[in-house]
């Protein structure tokens, strides 16, 4: 179930795919086909946070009820494919928490049950070329090199790249659900809990094969940099149009992540567009984001176009179903 997956030689034109894409934290669809100039056309985006992740990184297996809300999410998004219609192709494409969880097999077996495909566990390099095609596809004007950071619940992946190709990756192993249940466990973070988080981020960096100086676009991707753009803008409620493209001076990313580590649960979730569930570990989030711009040094680019639409475009690129479509 893991590994790159190659595109099969194209033996029909699809028009339409469900690409979804199960981290750690949060489960996500889209349905979406190709435009006349090969630009992807959203028709439904769906985003569930499930934290399928919780406790993995202690326990090495997905917890029962982290299981039984994912499979809620995957019920749901069945049915909004057959009630989309005419979907060609779906893939589903699961990272960091399906790498790590012993249990993965009873993971897919829902999956399959419920969608009619099997999950594909990506690795790390597999993840960046989602990531990074779905990231730069979104940000057309980004000058070289270009950065890519995407902040999950249990990895974080940098890939830098230039000419639109990809010229170093790596996947860290720190993410926010990971942090938070590992370093920062109380609520509001001790200063001790912080540092030692810090500390945890500054050697996976120190050792990261990604290099991170001299980047001419800085983008970040994912629920971390997303939501941070919406509390810049001030959004009442989460606008994706507003979001994507946002700039946010680095300035602004220390001071939101420092406010967030110093901040109770509570707190967070009373800042505009902050996700109930996203408060519970945007701390986490931020401190990573921080210590990868204070590495870059520049602005971040917010791309609302991340490995969902990477997802997408590969799938239609390949010309090929890999997997049926679960019927009513």
């Amino acid at each position: 179930m893991s590994g790159r997956h190659p595109h099969p030689r194209r033996t029909e034109l699809m028009t339409t795919v469900a690409a979804i894409d199960c981290g750690t934290n949060s489960i996500r669809l889209l349905i979406a086909s190709q435009g006349p100039a090969g630009e992807l056309v959203e028709h439904t985006r769906i985003t569930t946070m499930v934290r399928l992740g919780q406790g993995v990184d202690a326990t090495g297996e997905f917890h029962p009820d982290a299981l039984q809300r994912t499979f809620a999410a995957c019920d749901a998004y069945a049915e909004a494919i057959r009630e989309h219609g005419g979907v060609d192709a779906v893939r589903f494409v699961a990272t960091s928490a399906a790498r790590d969880a012993r249990n993965r097999d009873e993971f897919a077996a829902g999956v399959r049950e419920r969608l009619g495909v099997d999950p594909v566990v990506v690795d790390g390099e597999e993840e960046a070329h989602l990531s990074f095609t779905g990231a730069v596809t979104g940000v057309p004007t980004a000058l070289d090199p270009v950065l890519v950071m995407d902040i999950g619940g249990g990895s974080t992946e940098l890939i830098r790249g230039e000419q639109g190709r990809i010229v170093a990756e790596q996947s860290l192993d720190m993410g926010a659900v990971r942090l938070r249940e590992r370093f920062l466990t109380d609520d509001p973070p001790t200063p001790e809990q912080i540092e030692a988080a810090r500390a945890y981020a500054h050697d996976l960096l120190d050792q990261c094969e990604v290099p991170l100086d001299g980047i001419g676009t800085f983008i970040g991707v994912a629920g971390t940099a997303t939501t941070m753009a919406a509390v810049d803008l001030k959004l009442p409620t989460y606008e994706r149009s507003l979001v994507h493209q946002h700039v946010i001076a680095q300035g602004l990313i220390d001071e939101n992540a420092e406010r967030w580590l110093a901040s109770t649960v509570e707190q967070v979730r009373t800042e505009p567009a902050m996700h109930p569930q996203r408060a519970e570990i945007i701390c986490a989030g931020g401190l990573i984001l921080q210590a990868v711009a204070q590495r870059v040094g520049r602005a971040m680019v917010v791309s609302e176009s991340d490995i969902l639409d990477g997802i997408a475009m590969d799938l239609l690129a390949s010309g090929t179903t890999p997997s049926a479509v679960t019927e009513a």
